[in-house]
Formats: C-alpha cells, sequence, structure tokens
C-alpha cells in the first residue's frame, strides 16, 4: 500500500485512540494498559551480520501516518528490556540481545513472533537502516494485537516498539522513501496507475457533466428561440394581415383622401441589409437628405410630419420655417416656439437615436425603439386621415404601421425587396416590353458569369463596355466595368463579322465559333482589366466579385455611343391603380459617370410622348404585381450609331421616394408653379406689378416656362468649418440667392447642423443654359470662398462643374442646330 494510504489509516488509527504512547488492550468494555512502565536493560550490544533470515509472512498492508502533527507524542523510554537490533530489516538469529529476548518469552513466541515479522516486513518495506527494537514492548504489543485484531498490525503500534522511533518516523515519513524498500517499484507502477486511473476517471466525468450541462442549456435555448420564432412569426403575419387590410381601405378611399384634408408621415428610412449600413459613413445625414420633403405642405390640404434621424439645431429649423412661412405654406405656432412645431407641419426625432448612435440603424429600426414619439404620432394624427411615405422598405416598416394604426404607401416587404434589385427590375421591363440594353441578370456562380460573357459579346458586336451590377445596391456603389478593347481576340471577332456580314453572323454556327473563343479569354480579361466605379466602395475586381457572386447581379451592355444621357423618372404608383408622373430630370454625374449627384429639370432629352409611354407602361405593369407607392426609373437615351436613330433604354428601377423628388418639392414650393411631366414643362405664374380687379384675379393668372438644376447630393468637407448663418451670409454678400418676384435664382437645401459636410442647392432661370451657368457659378464662388490654395478639401464641385460645362455645350450646340433645322424649311 502506498505512502497517502497509510497516512490516511494512521490518521483514524490517531482519532480512535489507538495512536502511539501506551497500548491498550480490549477486553469487553473496558481499555487496560498492558504496559505502562518500562524497566531499565543495559544497552543492547551491536547485532552481527545478516545471515539472510528472512520473513515468512506476506500479503499484510500498512498505512503511514499522513504527517507528523497527526501523530501523538510518543513518551520518552528510559529503559529498556531486552533490546536488540533490526539492520536493513533483517534480524541476526544469532545475536546474544536476541538469544535472550527469545530465551525469555520462549512461551509466547508464537504471537512475537508474527508481531516480529510485521515489523520486518515494515522496515525492508521503507528501507530502514537501523531500528533499536525494545523486546518488552514488542512482547506487550504482540499479546494486545492478538486479543484485539489479527488483520493488520497497527503502524504506530509497531513505530511504538521502537527505542529510536523518532528517526524511524522521520524516515518513513520522508517522500518516496515507500519506492525505496522492498516491492518499492511494484508499488511506484501501482501508485502511478491508480493516479492516472483517477485523473481519467475524472477528466471523463469532467467531460461527461461539461458535455450534459451544454446539451442541456443548448436545448433550453433552442426550445426558447423556437418559441420566440414562433411568437415573431405570428406577430410579423399579423402584422402583415393588417398591413393587406389598411391597404384595401386605402385603396378604396383614395380619391376621398386625396380632395380631403390629410397627415403624411414622412419616414426617409434606408432600409439596406445591415452589412450595407455599417459600410457607410455619416448614414443618419443620408437619411435625412430627403428633409425638402417637408415642402410637401404646399398642397393645403396636407399636413406632414417628418421624422428626422438626427436632432436638428436651431438654424436649420429656423431656415426651414422661414422659408415655409415666406411662401404662406405654415404659420408658426407661439405655444411651442422651440419644439419644431409648425401649424402645418412637425418634426419629431426618436427618442432612441440617444441610445443607438454609435450603430447605424435604419429610421424605422430607431422609430421602433422609441414608443414616446410613437405616442406623440397617434396624438397628432389622431382623427385624421393619415398614411406613411417611407424610403427603402423594411421590415420594421410594418411594425410602426402597426404601432400608429395607419397604412403605407408602398408595397409589401417580399415584393419590395424582389423588384428593388437589378434583376427584379429587368424582370419588370421585360413584362412592360420596353427597350433595355442586352444583358442578362439573377448570375450567382462563376461559371455562369463566364459564359453569359461570351454569349452576349457574341451576340452584340458593337458594344464597347459592359457593365456589372450587384442587385442589392445602390447609388452606383455597386458598379464595375470593363472595355471590350483589352480582349485580344476581338480584332479577330471584327473581321470575321465583316467577312461573314450581319446575315451570317447571326447564324449559329458562326456565333459559336466567336463564343468558344471568346469564353477562353473572358475570365483572364475579366480578372486584368474589370474595374469598379467606385474605389472607395470596392477597391479591386476580386472583392467586388466576391460580393457580386454572393448577392447576385446583372450583365448588361454599356450605351455604344460617345454621348449617353441618363434621366430619372419619378412615379406614384396610386393605389386607386392610376400613374401619375411627378418628375423628370436629365441626371448629372460627378467623377464617376454611374453617380447621380443632380439633375436638370424637366429633362430634355428624350420626346415626351415617348417618355410618358414608357412609364406608363412601366407604372402599368408595377401596379399588375401589386405594387404600389413611389417609384424611380432610370432610363438612358442614345443615338445608335449604326441606324442615326434616337434609342431609350430602361437601365434601374427604384421602390422609393427619391432624392430628385424631394428636391422637385422645394423647386415646386419656391417658384409656386408646377412641373407638367407629360409635356415636360415647369410652369410658373407670371409676377402681376400693377393692381387689378378681383375679376382679374380670379382669371387664370399667365404662366412662363423655368428650367432648374438640382444638386442634392453636393459636399465640401471644409463646409464643416463653416456655420450656416455665416454661410448664408456669404452667398447673399456674393449675390447667390432667389428672386421672389421674378422667380428665379438659387436656393439651399441643408441637411445636417453638426457636420455640415454636405448640402443641396438648387438654380432655377428662364433657361436650361441659364440654370446650368449659375450652378456652375455657385460652386466656384462657394469652393473659393471656404478654400484657400493650402487648404482645398475633399468636394465633388470641381467634377460637377466639368459635367455641367460638357452638358452645356451640348445644350448649346443643340439650340444652334434647332435653329439651322427651323431656318431651313420653307
Amino acid at each position: 500500500m502506498g505512502l497517502t494510504g497509510w497516512k490516511s489509516r494512521c490518521h483514524n488509527q490517531l482519532t480512535q485512540g489507538k495512536g502511539p504512547g501506551p497500548i491498550h488492550e480490549r477486553t469487553g468494555g473496558e481499555c487496560i494498559p498492558t504496559c505502562t512502565t518500562i524497566a531499565p536493560t543495559p544497552p543492547p550490544s551491536l547485532a552481527s551480520k545478516n545471515t539472510g533470515y528472512k520473513s515468512v509472512t506476506q500479503g499484510t498492508n500498512f498505512v503511514s501516518p499522513q504527517s507528523p502533527q497527526n501523530l501523538a507524542v510518543l513518551a520518552p523510554i528510559a529503559i529498556s528490556k531486552f533490546p536488540f537490533t533490526i539492520i536493513m530489516g533483517q534480524i541476526d538469529p544469532m545475536a546474544a540481545d536476541f538469544f535472550r529476548f527469545k530465551q525469555h518469552y520462549c512461551l509466547s513466541w508464537g504471537n512475537v513472533v508474527d508481531a516480529l515479522q510485521a515489523l520486518e516486513k515494515l522496515l525492508r518495506e521503507f528501507a530502514v537502516p537501523l531500528a533499536e527494537v525494545c523486546g518488552e514492548e514488542l512482547a506487550n504489543f504482540a499479546q494486545s494485537w492478538e486479543v484485539g485484531w489479527r488483520s493488520a498490525p497497527p503502524v504506530m503500534g509497531l513505530l511504538s516498539v521502537l527505542e529510536n522511533r523518532e528517526q524511524v518516523l522521520d524516515l518513513v515519513l520522508r517522500p518516496g522513501q515507500r519506492y525505496k524498500g522492498e516491492g518499492g517499484t511494484e508499488a511506484a507502477a501501482t501508485r502511478i496507475q491508480s493516479c492516472w486511473r483517477r485523473y481519467l476517471a475524472q477528466t471523463t466525468h469532467c467531460r461527461r457533466k461539461w458535455a450534459a450541462r451544454t446539451i442541456a442549456i443548448s436545448w433550453l435555448m433552442h426550445t426558447q428561440r423556437r418559441h420566440v420564432r414562433k411568437a415573431l412569426q405570428a406577430r410579423r403575419f399579423r402584422q402583415l394581415e393588417n398591413y393587406r387590410y389598411r391597404a384595401q381601405h386605402l385603396a378604396a378611399n383614395w380619391k376621398h383622401i386625396q380632395a380631403s384634408k390629410r397627415t403624411i408621415i414622412h419616414i426617409p428610412s434606408l432600409g439596406f441589409f445591415q452589412s450595407q449600413c455599417m459600410r457607410l459613413k455619416w448614414f443618419d445625414v443620408l437619411q435625412n437628405i430627403q428633409l425638402s420633403r417637408l415642402c410637401e405642405i404646399r398642397d393645403e390640404n396636407v399636413e406632414v410630419i417628418y421624422v428626422s434621424p438626427r436632432h436638428l439645431g436651431e438654424d436649420l429649423l429656423h431656415y426651414y420655417t422661414s422659408i415655409l412661412k415666406h411662401h404662406g405654406a405654415a404659420e408658426a405656432d407661439e405655444t411651442e416656439p422651440t419644439q419644431s412645431r409648425i401649424k402645418r407641419f412637425t418634426i419629431l426625432t426618436p427618442d432612441a437615436v440617444e441610445y443607438f448612435s454609435s450603430r447605424n440603424m435604419c429610421l424605422s429600426t430607431l422609430l421602433k425603439y422609441s414608443p414616446r414619439t410613437l405616442k406623440r404620432i397617434r396624438n397628432l394624427i389622431q382623427g385624421k386621415e393619415a398614411y406613411i411615405v417611407g424610403g427603402v422598405a423594411h421590415e420594421d416598416d410594418l411594425e410602426v404601421a402597426d404601432e400608429l394604426g395607419v397604412p403605407i404607401l408602398g408595397p409589401e416587404l417580399a415584393l419590395a425587396q424582389l423588384y428593388s434589385t437589378k434583376s427584379g427590375g429587368k424582370k419588370i421591363f421585360a413584362g412592360a416590353e420596353v427597350d433595355v440594353p442586352p444583358g442578362q441578370g439573377d448570375i450567382y456562380s462563376l461559371n455562369q458569369l463566364h459564359e453569359t460573357m461570351a454569349e452576349l459579346m457574341a451576340q452584340n458586336m458593337d458594344v464597347q463596355r459592359w457593365v456589372f451590377k450587384i442587385d442589392s445596391e445602390h447609388g452606383g456603389r455597386g458598379t464595375a466595368y470593363c472595355d471590350v478593347c483589352h480582349l485580344s481576340c476581338y480584332r479577330w471577332a471584327l473581321e470575321e463579322y465583316r467577312h461573314h456580314g450581319p446575315d451570317l453572323c447571326n447564324s449559329q454556327w458562326v456565333q459559336e465559333r466567336i463564343r468558344f473563343r471568346y469564353l477562353d479569354e473572358v475570365p483572364g480579361w475579366l480578372a486584368h482589366h474589370a474595374q469598379p466605379a467606385k474605389s472607395s466602395c470596392y477597391p479591386n475586381w476580386a472583392c467586388f466579385l466576391k460580393t457580386f457572386l454572393r448577392q447576385g447581379g446583372v450583365v448588361e451592355a454599356y450605351p455604344p455611343s460617345d454621348s449617353v444621357t441618363c434621366l430619372t423618372v419619378d412615379l406614384l404608383l396610386e393605389p386607386g391603380g392610376e400613374v401619375t408622373m411627378l418628375s423628370c430630370g436629365d441626371q448629372l454625374h460627378g467623377s464617376c459617370q454611374l453617380e447621380t449627384v443632380g439633375s436638370s429639370v424637366p429633362q430634355t432629352s428624350v420626346c415626351p410622348g415617348t417618355l410618358h409611354s414608357i412609364c406608363m407602361r412601366v407604372g402599368q405593369v408595377c401596379l399588375q404585381r401589386h405594387i404600389i407607392g413611389h417609384v424611380s426609373l432610370d432610363l438612358a437615351t442614345f443615338l445608335n450609331p449604326t441606324t442615326l436613330e434616337q434609342e431609350v433604354w430602361a437601365i434601374d428601377l427604384d421602390l422609393r421616394y427619391s432624392d430628385q423628388l424631394a428636391m422637385t418639392q422645394m423647386l415646386l414650393m419656391m417658384t409656386g408653379g408646377t412641373l407638367d411631366c407629360r409635356m415636360c414643362r415647369l410652369e410658373v405664374p407670371v409676377p402681376i406689378k400693377d393692381k387689378c380687379s378681383a375679376r382679374q384675379m380670379a382669371a387664370k393668372r399667365p404662366v412662363t416656362n423655368r428650367y432648374a438644376v438640382i444638386g442634392s447630393r453636393l459636399f465640401h468637407t471644409i463646409l464643416s468649418m463653416v456655420l450656416h448663418t455665416v454661410f448664408l451670409k456669404m452667398c447673399r454678400a456674393q449675390g447667390i440667392g432667389f428672386d421672389l418676384e421674378r422667380k428665379q435664382g438659387t436656393v439651399f437645401a441643408l441637411h445636417d447642423s453638426s457636420g455640415r459636410g454636405g448640402l443641396g442647392m438648387i438654380t432655377i432661370s428662364e433657361d436650361l443654359q441659364g440654370a446650368l451657368v449659375t450652378f456652375a457659378r455657385n460652386l466656384s464662388v462657394i469652393h473659393q470662398e471656404i478654400s484657400s490654395p493650402k487648404m482645398q478639401g475633399e468636394t465633388n464641385f470641381k467634377d460637377l462643374m466639368k459635367e455641367i460645362e460638357r452638358v452645356s455645350q451640348m445644350t448649346g450646340q443643340n439650340k444652334i442646330r434647332a435653329v439651322e433645322d427651323n431656318t431651313a424649311i420653307p
């Protein structure tokens, strides 16, 4: 048995009164001391050399004490009788002292020899070199052992018979001493095995316990999540049913609602995916770009509740209040001068903005977690006809509408997510049977992309550039392009086309030959020459391609012309089933030709009849697919180099309220005019200088045409250092302002009170050339006033000025050509 076992048994013996000291006999219920005094004995003689005497007792187990503190104090023995020595666990039977001891206890030698053998075994196991034994104590111990128990002698009883018990006890208690004696190797192996088995048992038990606990917790969490998921699904389904019921009510009463007083709750939320929201800088400012939605109160029957994604400063509130009051669209409420409450519009900021300021959360989600703001909106719309006009559709729109009990002027979330993608827009265009660029949607694998590119290029030899668009991206962020001129086999394909002619090249065997040649070179062509339109979003083609294949996308041809004009048309798909054109304008681009930063209103690039026909067809298909609300349609027009005829392609469809429409509301507010999208005219009433009679006032006032240039996403980093009041005074000093009588000039749309890095601007003039020149001049003046040669800042002013210069030159050339055509007619 090991040392640890010995210590434990020794401790048990001591606690039961069986430790060292006087040895007791147990007779019945009494404890009788067997030895109390030791008679003096002369010192023993030195033992003779060991003769090889061996113990015959086997299988006896011994237990060593745990520590010297657990042992009772052994009384010192002054004189001992019949002493003898044991050397290295062996007794010399021929030694004189042992012979005297044996003769004296010859009558009880049978009991003594068992105790003696047990003592020898103990000393051999612990490799004790010398032990001095008191024969009288050994005889008394043997008698008590015989009377009390015979299974195993107590360790302390054996050690108590030694005269040098302290030295022997120190040696026995020494760590590792047991493994130096007889059977030490086997004892060590047994000890190691027992420790290892205990470790394995403990480890297995702990692992099983941990696994059981993990499984139990996981199951509980799974069950709880399942219950929560079911509850959320039931809640979403209930909200969807409520949305459909309110949508039916809105469709049935739409004409009555439009003709009576109503409240529009504007929530310009950008319900993009969370990963997209986190990548956008100044996300709250982007959601507030459409602050000019407030100008919808130019309709006397409309009240506006605008939910702002951030707190607006007093300067911004004062600016918009002054504009609206000056044009008679609002009157100040004296009871709440500091809470942005006007008689016909209210600006509210969700309470949750303060708690989630570091996270880019869409406005609907912030409003969902703002019970006080929702309660205030309910109080404002109580007893009134009201509906919500949102932004990019999000699942929290339904919950906000359910909390307020009002309908949403927009499609269901599933429909919005399906048809607001690039591939979904192409399905709408296919149903409307409008012209679209050659291309393919719903691409999700690299092989599909390569095969599609090879087939499209073989079928459209005149296309010089191909454009790649990510389905879920917006604003030109997820766009890349690649030019065909970088293909080494492109010249060979052109020669084949010219050799066989257009008729034979359209045959299947020629196209297959060209397609296989393209397919070999397309992978390398894309890897080396394709590049994203905005490197700030996707630094290289590899990053773009990863997102493109994960989210899906489309491939389409860029118009095969050096002069391409894009235009945006805003439609209102009324719940009653009618399609209304609200705004139309030619796009203005910045550094990236695929990103829109402004437009010129009304559009002048497409025949109004053609534009109206395209918009009506697209709108009717959307209504057939249960899409209602505001829709933004992007078109591209150019002259076909082969036929020299104008072509119009439908290139994109956004199911939301656009920035252009919001700026158009401010434009109409400032001019007091109307935008006739059917005829593409901005009509402004002519100011009446002289006093006139009531009959003349009641008669229809004459109107004149105006043109406007809108910039909704202008930015300059140095603008953040200039207060809005200082900026407006600086512009006024430079002659930048609006003439109320002539209904022309410049108007600013301010978005932010703290950052102040971005703004919108509208210039209005009697002709398009004048509006473009005024816009470019304003950008130049502002840049020169706020910057210095050593601090230019980051801005898109310069790129936009170059774009305006190009458009202005094209407009001038078109005017000259129109004059020449008119003079040529007899």
